[in-house]
């Protein structure tokens, strides 16, 4: 076999696959970019997500708004127990608009609650409650 009767379509050849390979590091190079930038950008909103949640849980009135949920039903319904940041309160007969309004009220509040008990005895409700903040 004779190269060079077939210089040229070699030359071509190597050309072409050497266009194929350029094109395929390209595209490469490309795409892990966009990947990249998606993941930045993802990021970033998950770092200002934090960052607000960070500022509504390090809110000095929230002790406040959690102490009205004492003051929000009358006293003799309420046992509070309350240690730093930790809340333990169980309300006992609240009536069915009293028990709406202090659902409301808590899954209003920047907390975590850790556990919600709510029982039908008869027609009144009792609740306990335990949250951090």
């Amino acid at each position: 076999m004779s190269w060079k009767r077939y210089q040229n379509e070699l030359i071509v050849l190597m050309a072409f696959v050497f266009m194929l390979t350029g094109y395929l590091y390209k595209h490469a190079q490309v795409t892990s970019q966009q990947e990249a930038l998606l993941q930045s950008k993802v990021a970033m909103e998950e770092i200002k997500e934090v960052i607000a949640l960070k500022k509504i849980w390090s809110d000095k009135k929230a002790t406040q708004k959690i102490n009205t949920l004492k003051m929000l039903i009358p006293a003799e319904k309420v046992r509070w127990n309350k240690k730093s940041k930790k809340i333990t309160a169980s309300y006992k007969g609240l009536t069915d608009k009293e028990l709406n309004t202090l659902v409301t009220k808590i899954l209003n509040l920047p907390i975590s609650i850790k556990k919600l008990d709510i029982q039908n005895v008869g027609t009144s409700y009792d609740l306990e409650f335990k949250c951090q903040w």
